[in-house]
């Protein structure tokens, strides 16, 4: 009979014990809860920006939403894809860059491209990869992560690369690949 008293008494206790810890984890977590920081939003839906540069249209950016958080650091996200298309001075498509998400920093001048990263440029090659970093300021393409390039049915695969803005000329770090050249093209 004792030792079912000291069960008893034993599991009351742990019970107590629980029931007081969940108690103060509750407090914890409504305290944290109401020191929520508000961060100001814009969104915008069905957006297209042109980017001019002394009067001539250098880009177009179109996103099926567009958020601009207004903090310390102002940045956009575009969580529901972005088609960037880069035009030459006679406003002839040159390139362009598709991608399943992207931010830009504003003070960075620096737009990251994320998940089904696709670009192409006027010679029809196709550049694919996880993320393009894409430089403002130096009009500049980069990428860490795996990349491939395929032109003319030959695709080149590396571990990095950068490619100025239309995409006309690029260097890919430690490629590998199958080329089929012809005479014409060949060494």
């Amino acid at each position: 009979m004792k030792s079912r008293v000291y069960i008893f008494g034993s599991l009351f206790a742990v019970c107590l014990l629980t029931a007081t810890s969940c108690e103060n984890d509750l407090r914890d977590v409504e305290e944290v809860s109401s020191k929520k920081v508000s961060v100001p939003v814009d969104k915008s839906t069905g957006v297209e920006i042109i980017y001019s540069d002394s009067a001539q249209v250098k880009a177009k950016l179109i996103t099926p939403e567009l958020l601009h958080f207004k903090t310390q650091n102002p940045y956009y996200e575009m969580k529901k894809g972005v088609t960037i298309i880069f035009f030459n001075p006679a406003m002839k498509e040159n390139s362009r860059v598709v991608a399943d998400y992207a931010l830009r920093r504003e003070n960075e001048k620096q737009v990251e491209l994320r998940r089904n990263v696709v670009a192409t440029n006027e010679k029809r090659e196709t550049f694919k990869s996880d993320e393009l970093i894409w430089d403002e300021n130096k009009r500049r393409f980069t990428s860490g992560k795996m990349v491939s390039v395929t032109s003319q049915g030959n695709t080149i695969y590396g571990t990095s690369f950068w490619a100025n803005q239309n995409f006309s000329y690029y260097e890919i770090t430690q490629s590998t690949g199958d080329l089929s050249l012809t005479e014409k093209q060949g060494f």
